[in-house]
């Protein structure tokens, strides 16, 4: 059973990837925005457009909770681990199974809730600075990380599942990962001492 819903990893993977990209978007955008805005006040020639402010933090607010979703994925939301040593491996699999859980609730609030603010407050609401242009924009995020953080939470639920039912380490994967890159990082660090060493002989 668990070879078979393996297979849906991949789909995982892409969506992961897609979010992510549109997170580098949303920062690069906002980069851009502020930067444009922040020297339009002393270069004349740079425009300061009125919508700056209220588009940076629309797309911020997107950057925000869209970011958070990743974070249930790679496993680097914020949680007490203090007593993780001190507890059974089975019980502290149990606890993020029900954490798991609670998340997904959530999860399923911030899209019911969030998707009906949207369509009621948001959709009544026009920008300050662009008066054509619905509030609604500024209420989606919400949903949409809402739908982002369920997909990623079934993912998240089946591993801890899986690791209990085979008696796995969920996370060894991501440890190898990470050890991977750490490696990686200390052999070029190496590479580049020696070559500067190399040069300083030279």
């Amino acid at each position: 059973m668990f070879e078979k819903l393996d297979k849906i990893k991949p789909f995982y993977d892409k969506m992961y990837q897609a979010v992510l990209f549109v997170c580098k978007i949303l920062l690069i955008a906002d980069i851009l925005i502020t930067s444009m805005a922040v020297l339009g006040r002393y270069i004349s020639f740079i425009p300061d457009p009125s919508w700056s402010e209220e588009v940076v933090l629309t797309l911020m607010s997107y950057m925000a909770v869209l970011s958070a979703a990743l974070a249930i994925r790679r496993g680097a939301h914020i949680r007490m681990t203090a007593f993780d040593r001190y507890l059974p491996k089975k019980t502290l699999q149990v606890l993020d199974i029900i954490a798991d859980i609670f998340v997904f609730a959530f999860a399923i609030v911030m899209l019911v809730v969030g998707m009906k603010y949207a369509m009621t407050i948001g959709a009544k609401a026009k920008y300050v600075s662009m008066p054509k242009i619905s509030r609604i924009w500024m209420y989606l995020p919400v949903p949409v990380a809402g739908l982002a953080m369920i997909v990623f939470e079934l993912e998240a639920i089946y591993a801890h599942i899986k690791a209990v039912v085979l008696k796995t380490d969920y996370m060894a994967g991501a440890v190898e990962d990470q050890d991977e890159v750490t490696e990686a990082l200390k052999k070029a660090a190496a590479e580049e001492a020696a070559k500067n060493g190399e040069e300083g002989k030279s």
